[in-house]
C-alpha cells in the first residue's frame, strides 16, 4: 500500500476558470504546506509517567494563565487555549487597527490509573503549559516481579 499525499488547496478558490493561475497557486512554491495543516498551530505535549502521577507539558508560548481553559469529562482531559490582541492608533488623517487571533483545543483520553477525583495542579511559565494528574492508590502499589533468564 502507497501513500498520496492529498492536495486540498483548490478547494480554497473553487470558483476559478483560469488554469494557470490555478497551477501557480497550487504550486508547492507558493503556498507553505504547514500553514494549510489543520494541526499545525496545535502545541507539541510531552507525556511523563512518574510513580505518583503522569506530568503533561504542551508548548504554547505567547498565552498567558488566563487564556487556558482545562477540564476532565468523561476521563478526557480537555485543553483549549485561546488569545486575543487588538490594537488602534488613532492620528489626524488615518486610523489603523491590528489584530490577531490564536486558539487550540486538544483532548486526551486519560488511562483508567489517573484519580480524576483529585484536583490537577497546572501551572504555565515560560511558555509551558504543565499539568500533573495524580494517580489512583492501587496504581501506586504495582509488584515488581523479577523473572529469571535461563
Amino acid at each position: 500500500m502507497s501513500l498520496i499525499k492529498f492536495n486540498n488547496r483548490n478547494r480554497l478558490f473553487p470558483s476559478w476558470n483560469n488554469d494557470s493561475l490555478k497551477s501557480f497557486l497550487s504550486s508547492d512554491d507558493f503556498f507553505n504546506d504547514d500553514f494549510f495543516e489543520e494541526d499545525s498551530l496545535m502545541p507539541a505535549i510531552n507525556v511523563k509517567e512518574h510513580e505518583d502521577d503522569f506530568e503533561i507539558e504542551f508548548a504554547a508560548p505567547g498565552f498567558s494563565k488566563k487564556d487556558f481553559e482545562v477540564t476532565i469529562e468523561d476521563n478526557m482531559l480537555k485543553v483549549c487555549g485561546e488569545k486575543q490582541k487588538e490594537s488602534e492608533e488613532k492620528k489626524e488623517d488615518y486610523t489603523r487597527r491590528e489584530f490577531s487571533y490564536n486558539s487550540f483545543k486538544r483532548s486526551l483520553k486519560l488511562p483508567k490509573t489517573v484519580n480524576t477525583d483529585q484536583d490537577v495542579i497546572a501551572s504555565y511559565e515560560n511558555g509551558i503549559l504543565k499539568l500533573n494528574l495524580q494517580k489512583k492508590e492501587e496504581a501506586k502499589e504495582t509488584i515488581k516481579k523479577v523473572i529469571e533468564v535461563l
